[in-house]
C-alpha cells in the first residue's frame, strides 16, 4: 500500500488527491493545507464581494468533511508544512492542534501554491491596503465594504484580479481608480486590444491611471493617500493591492529540489522533479508554453486541475504527460468580454520570434437577427500558417471563439485550418461564415499574397511623407472622422477615380474595419498600383487614440444628462439601428433625422460600439443636440433633439469658441517653459488647448537619445545643429555659453516649480493636444520617430480648425 502526502489543497492538490483515490482504493493519502479552506473558487471571489454571488457557501467546492467522507482521504487543515527530509522522505508539520510533527510519505505532491507580492514600499502593512487571494482575504475585504465607510477605493494593478476587483467595487457603488505601473491593462492582450478594454472600464465610470507606479502610502486618518512615481497623490478609504503573485516555495530552500530563477519548482513533462517520487502542480510550478517551448509560468486554475491528474497518474504507474500551457483566458468587464489565448506580440519579439498579425471585426452572430454585437479579434501566425496566438474583445460571442482557436492550436492546426472549420450556424448564433473562418481567410490572404496588410500600430508609426493614404469609406464615415491627411475616395468609385491617384507613391488604404479596404486594394494592385491595407481598418486605429483623462471627484459615467425633460419618456421616433455596422447606424440616423421637424426628438438603439464616439461626433458637426448617451446591456441608447441648422450653442454667441491654440514658434528654454506654463493653466480650467509646433519649436519635442532614421545630408546637418530635446535648450536672454538654463532649471527646482520636462508630461496626461508641423518636420528633417511619445503630427488646416474655435490664440 503507497503512502501519499499532498502539501496544499485548491486546483492542483484537491485534483491529485480526487484522482489518485479514484485510481487507487487502497492508498493512504493525507493531504496537508495550511488554512482551512482545502478547495475553493478562487476566480469567484471577486464576484462575492461585489455580491453578484449571493452565498459564501456556493465558493467552497469541497469542504475537509466532505472531501474526507466520498474519498477517503486524511485532510488536515491549519497544518503548514514547513521542511521536507528528502533523504528520509519526511516531512515536518506546524499544526495549530498538534503543535509540531513529522509525517512519513512514498510520494510527495507538492502543490503549495502562490501568494499575493506585496513590495518593500513605504506604508504598505497599513491596515486598509488589502490583497485577495483566499477566503479569508475575501471575508476581510467584504467586511470593509459592508460597513458602509467605503466610498471610494484604489486598486493596484490591472492585471484580472485587479480589473475583476475594480468592477465588483463599482457595482457596490464605490468611486474606484485603477492604477497600473505599466502602459496599458491586462498583460496578456497587446496594447492594440487592452485599450478597448480601458475604454470599457473608463465607460463605466472606472477611473484609469496608467503608465504610473506607486513610490508610496500614507495614512491620512480615515484614507490611504497613494502616492505614485508622477508625482500624483490618490486618496481612498480602500485600497487593493493586486500587482501580481510569487510561488509559496520558501520552505524548499534549504532541499535539492530544483528551482527556477523566480522560486517556481522545477518538473518533467511527467510532473515529477528532479527528486524521484515528488512532484509538483499548479502555481507554484515552471512549464512549457506550448507555443514558443520555452519556460514559463501560468497561474490558471484550469491547467492546475489537469497537472494534479497528471501527478497521480504517474504516481499509480499511469504515464501520462503534460504537454504545456497556453494560457487560454477569458474575463468579464461589466457587459464585455475579453478573451486571449497563446502568444501575444510582446511575447514573440523578447523571443525573436517573426509573425504577421491580422484584425476582423465580424458580428457575434446574422446582423439581420436582434442582438447582434460587433466582435474585435487579433490573430497572429507565422509564414508557415502556425497560428502562435489569438485575441478577441465584444459583448457577446467572444469566448467561443478564443475556445475554438484555442482547440485548433492545441491540435496543432494551421490558419488554413481556421478556414476550414465547419461551425455551427444559425442566425441567433453565428453567421454562415463564423468570425473564425474569416480570420483564416484573412490570414490565407496575406501568406498566398493576395493582400498586403499594415498593422495599426505600424500606420501610426509610418512615415507617410512618401505615401498616399486613401479612405474608401462613404464621405459621411470620412466626416465623422479619418486620418488626417487621407484622400477620400469610396470603394465603390476607386474605377472612376483612379486618375486622382499617383502610380509612383505608395499607397496605403483603409476602410472601417478592413473588407472595403481589401476591395479596394485589389483593384488597385491589378491596375499596377503598390498598395497595402491596415488590416482592422479604421475602427483599430481609432480605437488606439483612446486615452483616459480624470473626469474629476464629481464625475463618474460618461453619459450625458438631459435637464429639460425625461426624454426616456418623451420621445417622438423609436430607431433600431442593432446589428448594424458603421456607417449602418449613421446613415439610418441621418435619414431619419431629415425626416423629423425641428425639435423633435429621435431615440436610436446600437449595438456597434464605435457609435458610442460616432453619434457624439456626428451631432457635434451637423448640429443636432445629443441629449442623452448612454450603454445598456451592450446597446448604445442615444436621444437626439434636431435643430434648425444653426449651432445649438448659437444662444451664447461667439462666447461659446472657448478654446485656446498656440503656436509654438521659439526653441529657447524660458519661452518653452512660458508656453506650457500658460497651456497646462488653461487646461486646468477645463479649456481644450492645442499646441502647434514648428520650425525651431520642433527641438522641443525631440527625444534626449539618439533615433536611428534614414536621412539625406542637409537633413543630417540640420539634425546634427537643433538642440535633441528639452534639455538641450538655450535661453533666449543671458545664455552664458549654457550657465544661464542651468541656473534657471536650480532655480525652479528650488522655489518648487516644474521643469519643463514636467510640464510635458502634464500637458500630455491632461489632454493637450501637442501637433508637430509636418512642412516644418519635412524641411527641418525631423523625422516622427525623433519626437517624444504623445505628438501629433498635422498641417496648417487643422492648427485652423482648432483656432476657428478658439477665442485665444498665441505665437511664441
Amino acid at each position: 500500500m503507497k503512502k501519499v502526502v499532498i502539501v496544499g489543497g485548491v486546483a492542483g492538490g484537491a485534483s491529485a488527491a480526487a484522482r489518485l483515490r479514484r485510481l487507487d482504493e487502497d492508498a493512504e493519502i493525507i493531504m496537508f493545507e495550511k488554512g482551512e479552506y482545502i478547495s475553493f473558487a478562487n476566480c469567484g471571489l471577486p464576484y462575492y464581494i461585489g455580491e453578484t454571488i449571493k452565498e459564501r457557501d456556493k465558493l467552497l467546492v469541497q469542504t475537509p468533511l466532505s472531501m474526507g467522507k466520498r474519498f477517503n482521504i486524511d485532510v488536515r487543515i491549519n497544518s503548514e508544512v514547513v521542511s521536507i527530509d528528502i533523504e528520509n522522505k519526511k516531512v515536518t508539520v506546524n499544526s495549530e492542534e498538534k503543535g509540531s510533527y513529522e509525517e512519513s510519505y512514498d510520494y510527495l505532491v507538492l502543490s503549495p501554491g502562490a501568494k499575493a507580492l506585496k513590495p518593500n514600499i513605504e506604508g504598505i502593512n497599513n491596515s486598509k491596503i488589502m490583497t485577495l487571494r483566499n477566503i479569508p482575504d475575501t471575508d476581510n475585504i467584504k467586511k470593509v465594504v459592508d460597513s458602509g465607510n467605503i466610498k471610494s477605493a484604489v486598486v493596484i494593478g490591472g492585471g484580472y484580479v485587479g480589473v475583476e476587483m475594480a468592477e465588483n467595487l463599482k457595482e457596490r457603488g464605490i468611486k474606484v481608480t485603477l492604477v497600473e505601473a505599466a502602459p496599458h491593462i491586462l498583460a496578456p492582450f497587446d496594447s492594440d486590444m487592452s485599450v478597448i478594454a480601458e475604454k470599457e472600464l473608463y465607460d463605466n465610470g472606472i477611473e484609469l491611471v496608467l503608465n504610473d507606479g506607486v513610490k508610496a502610502f500614507h495614512d491620512k486618518g480615515e484614507k490611504v493617500q497613494v502616492a505614485l512615481q508622477s508625482g500624483k497623490n490618490i486618496a481612498a478609504e480602500l485600497v487593493i493591492l493586486s500587482i501580481g503573485v510569487v510561488p509559496e516555495t520558501s520552505f524548499l530552500k534549504d532541499t535539492n529540489i530544483e528551482l527556477g530563477k523566480k522560486g517556481h519548482i522545477i518538473v518533467n513533462k511527467n510532473m515529477e522533479t528532479n527528486i524521484k517520487g515528488i512532484f509538483a502542480v499548479g502555481d507554484a510550478i515552471e512549464v512549457v508554453d506550448f507555443v514558443n517551448e520555452n519556460k514559463t509560468a501560468i497561474a490558471l486554475a484550469g491547467p492546475a486541475n489537469k497537472q494534479g491528474r497528471i501527478a497521480a497518474d504517474n504516481i499509480c504507474n499511469i504515464k501520462s504527460t503534460y504537454k504545456g500551457s497556453q494560457g487560454t483566458a477569458v474575463i468579464k468587464i461589466f457587459d464585455f468580454t475579453a478573451a486571449s489565448t497563446g502568444n501575444n506580440e510582446r511575447t514573440l519579439r523578447a523571443l525573436n520570434i517573426p509573425y504577421k498579425v491580422v484584425f476582423v471585426h465580424p458580428a457575434s452572430h446574422a446582423t439581420y437577427y436582434p442582438g447582434s454585437h460587433t466582435i474585435s479579434m487579433k490573430l497572429i501566425f507565422n509564414d508557415e500558417g502556425k497560428i502562435l496566438g489569438a485575441q478577441a474583445v465584444g459583448y457577446d460571442g467572444v469566448d467561443k471563439r478564443i475556445d475554438v482557436i484555442a482547440s485548433v492550436i492545441r491540435l496543432k492546426g494551421t490558419i488554413y485550418d481556421l478556414a476550414e472549420l465547419e461551425l455551427s450556424y444559425a442566425p441567433p448564433f453565428s453567421s454562415a461564415k463564423d468570425p473564425v473562418n474569416m480570420l483564416g481567410f484573412l490570414a490565407e490572404n496575406v501568406l498566398t499574397e493576395k493582400v498586403e496588410v499594415i498593422s495599426p500600430e505600424e500606420f501610426l508609426k509610418e512615415d507617410l511623407k512618401d505615401s498616399l493614404v486613401v479612405d474608401v469609406r462613404t464621405e459621411i464615415e470620412y466626416e465623422n472622422g479619418h486620418v488626417e491627411g487621407a484622400v477620400n475616395i469610396p470603394v465603390d468609385d476607386i474605377r472612376e477615380r483612379i486618375n486622382e491617384i499617383d502610380k509612383n507613391k505608395d499607397i496605403i488604404v483603409y476602410c472601417q474595419v478592413g473588407l472595403r479596404g481589401y476591395i479596394a486594394q485589389r483593384i488597385l494592385k491589378q491596375k499596377g498600383f503598390k498598395v497595402k491595407n491596415v488590416t482592422g481598418g479604421y475602427k483599430s486605429l481609432s480605437s488606439l487614440s483612446f486615452k483616459p483623462h480624470s473626469r474629476g471627484a464629481d464625475t463618474d459615467n460618461t453619459a450625458l444628462k438631459e435637464t429639460a425633460v425625461d426624454v426616456k419618456k418623451n420621445y417622438d421616433r423609436e430607431l433600431d439601428a442593432c446589428g448594424l455596422c458603421c456607417p449602418g447606424p449613421l446613415m439610418q440616423v441621418k435619414a431619419t433625422i431629415d425626416e423629423l421637424s425641428v425639435g423633435k426628438i429621435l431615440k436610436v438603439t446600437a449595438s456597434d460600439p464605435g457609435f458610442f464616439e460616432d453619434i457624439k461626433a456626428w451631432c457635434k458637426r451637423t448640429n443636432n443636440e445629443l441629449l442623452e448617451l448612454n450603454r445598456e446591456a451592450g446597446n448604445i441608447i442615444a436621444f437626439i433633439k434636431k435643430c434648425n441648422g444653426e449651432s445649438i450653442t448659437s444662444s451664447k454667441n461667439e462666447s461659446s469658441k472657448d478654446n485656446k491654440t498656440m503656436v509654438v514658434f521659439s526653441g529657447d528654454l524660458d519661452k518653452a517653459i512660458a508656453s506650457f506654463i500658460i497651456a497646462n493653466g488653461a487646461a486646468s480650467m477645463g479649456k481644450k488647448v492645442t499646441m502647434f509646433f514648428t520650425f525651431w519649436g520642433l527641438s522641443i519635442l525631440r527625444k534626449p537619445e539618439k533615433v536611428n532614421v534614414k536621412k539625406d545630408t542637409l537633413d543630417k546637418m540640420f539634425g546634427f545643429m537643433l538642440p535633441r530635446g528639452s534639455k538641450k535648450l538655450k535661453l533666449s536672454k543671458m545664455n552664458m555659453m549654457g550657465m544661464g538654463s542651468k541656473m534657471i532649471r536650480k532655480v525652479m527646482k528650488d522655489k518648487n516649480v516644474s521643469s519643463l520636462e514636467e510640464l510635458i508630461k502634464a500637458a500630455i496626461d491632461s489632454g493637450i493636444e501637442i501637433v508637430a508641423c509636418q512642412m516644418s518636420m519635412d524641411i527641418m528633417g525631423i523625422k516622427k520617430d525623433e519626437l517624444i511619445d504623445g505628438v501629433k503630427i498635422g498641417g496648417v488646416g487643422y492648427y485652423l480648425g482648432e483656432a476657428e474655435d478658439s477665442n485665444v490664440n498665441l505665437f511664441i
